[in-house]
């Protein structure tokens, strides 16, 4: 057994203790994520995500304490994502995956921080929201140079990335005219989890399956890209009907 792959059981392990405690400790809801309406899965594995809060939550106390900034981890989730696309484009997959898990804790404590500070703004929103697209943009760039002789990986890649940014780019379009949709199956949170798990894992199962390395990581890609479609459409569908039923108004 490989040491990358020991010491991602290792982890998972762990976590799976902690998730034990968690649920032994009452499972409690996360405050936070109740006040957006956070979902996971379309709210079928919300224990998941409030486990996962509540496993971040002292790093985020402890940040407040530090002085830590949401902004400082805005742009520390950034560099990790950038240092995901080039691992991932170098063959170095599982240090693409932790690369990506440090980026995405980042990204939980940039929020958090934020909200708990009192310093919610426009700005932040807006940075948070941009930056997550350029976050994936390295990945699934950096996995299509990887991919770029083994055929479909550049195809499963590309099938990622735009049908990513249409679902943001969907609730982007609704909200600015004042139509609200966050629904769907795959949104963020779910495709970095599934990014993660998937990098993680594709050495030694595509070694297993007798695939070579990266065959696990298209299929993701492949599964991300088409759930992601699905759920751009149904915010298209959704958002459309309620633009036409909706008073008019005058284009600004």
């Amino acid at each position: 057994m490989s040491w990358s792959l020991t010491s991602l059981l290792v982890v998972l392990a762990l976590l799976l203790l902690s998730m034990a405690v968690y649920a032994a400790r009452g499972g409690r809801r996360d405050a936070d994520a109740e006040s957006k309406n956070a979902q996971f899965l379309g709210g079928v594995a919300d224990f998941v995500l409030h486990w996962f809060l509540w496993l971040v939550a002292p790093a985020a106390t402890l940040s407040i304490r530090l002085g830590l900034t949401a902004d400082f981890y805005n742009f520390a989730g950034l560099a990790f994502g950038a240092v995901a696309g080039l691992a991932v484009a170098f063959g170095q997959l599982e240090v693409g995956g932790w690369a990506l898990v440090l980026s995405g804790v980042c990204d939980i404590l940039d929020g958090r921080i934020a909200r708990a500070t009192g310093a919610t703004s426009r700005y932040g929103a807006f940075i948070d929201a941009l930056l997550d697209r350029y976050i994936e943009l390295f990945f699934f760039v950096g996995f299509a140079f990887f991919a770029r002789h083994a055929g479909p990986g550049g195809v499963a890649a590309t099938l990622a990335l735009g049908s990513s940014i249409l679902v943001s780019y969907a609730r982007a379009m609704g909200e600015s005219l004042g139509v609200e949709c966050t629904g769907g199956l795959m949104q963020r949170g779910e495709r970095l989890a599934l990014l993660c798990l998937g990098s993680l894992a594709d050495p030694a199962a595509s070694a297993a399956l007798g695939q070579p390395k990266g065959a696990l990581l298209t299929a993701v890609l492949f599964f991300i890209g088409a759930t992601s479609l699905a759920t751009a459409v149904h915010r298209t569908v959704w958002i459309s009907r309620r633009l036409r039923t909706s008073p008019r108004q005058e284009m600004r």
